[in-house]
């Protein structure tokens, strides 16, 4: 985590228009101790009236749901590594074999990013940033652009068939708003999923990380803590047992926005220049008819 960072600038909340305002709230989820329950996923359903999917069988092990969408907005990630005769054991962790094979559980969740490509790019001013520093598609303006789904670096929004608008995490606004955790965190049996002040989060995680190092756990580490990175830090963010890719998160992720104003500058110079030649061919043509 970089000290070197203004704080002001990583301050989402205060950027939005919100002048006193409560901390910034997240997600701390901890892989490290995830079972694979999925009580996430059915209590984020159940609180948010989230429609049905995952009926039908994938064949994708047990992971019915596939990946996060509009309607899946908490998605359990199951990574089967198995050991082959004769391949060195793996390191042992989460649900493992005597052989070293082990199974990597995640719930991923919408990142709420500090710097948020969706916002930047909505047109309606349906995606907002809330007093807590999350991020909220209000679906009462939303209009089906789309434009937000490409913008999202993960992956995250989907336009919900049959509605056309879109949907995802919402970081249970209405129950954090009363003083209550999201549905998600508060369902889950292992506390893999955390919730509560983003600077709290991140020094809990640190210490859960060099305890694992401590462990014997050398491959543990946080993703999307580092106000650093390529999104200014999550205000959802993991504790990881092996590379982010083996989870299927990007490794590198930037806010796809964030050559934008560079655009516009261009655009704007481009325009000035034809400006001028046109105002100049238009006074030639008057001097010499």
């Amino acid at each position: 985590m970089s000290s070197q960072l203004d704080p002001a600038a990583l301050d989402p909340t205060a950027r939005a228009g919100y002048g006193e305002h409560p901390p910034r709230m997240g997600f701390f989820t901890d892989t490290s101790v995830c079972i694979g329950c999925k009580a996430c996923e059915v209590a984020c359903k159940t609180w948010n009236a989230v429609p049905e999917d995952g009926i039908e069988l994938t064949g994708m092990s047990y992971d019915n749901t596939g990946g996060l969408g509009a309607s899946t907005w908490r998605h359990v990630a199951f990574i089967e590594q198995i050991q082959r005769p004769g391949e060195g054991a793996a390191d042992d962790a989460a649900v493992g074999g005597a052989d070293g094979s082990r199974w990597l559980m995640s719930s991923n969740v919408c990142k709420h990013c500090t710097e948020s490509a969706c916002l930047d790019v909505c047109p309606t001013g349906a995606l907002m940033r809330t007093e807590f520093g999350t991020v909220v598609v209000q679906s009462d303006i939303c209009n089906g652009c789309g434009y937000c789904v490409s913008a999202c670096p993960f992956g995250v929004i989907e336009r919900r068939e049959g509605d056309g608008r879109a949907w995802k995490c919402t970081l249970c606004y209405d129950r954090i708003g009363d003083g209550l955790e999201p549905a998600c965190a508060k369902a889950c049996p292992t506390q893999s999923i955390q919730f509560g002040p983003l600077d709290e989060l991140r020094e809990r995680a640190q210490l859960r990380v060099e305890e694992l190092h401590l462990k014997g756990e050398p491959a543990a580490q946080l993703y999307l803590d580092d106000p650093a990175d390529g999104i200014s830090g999550g205000g959802a963010f993991f504790l990881l047992l092996d590379e982010p890719e083996v989870y299927g998160l990007p490794p590198d992720p930037v806010v796809t926005t964030r050559d934008l104003p560079r655009m516009w500058r261009h655009v704007a110079t481009a325009a000035g220049g034809l400006l001028v030649g046109g105002l100049a061919a238009s006074l030639g043509r008057k001097l010499w008819p």
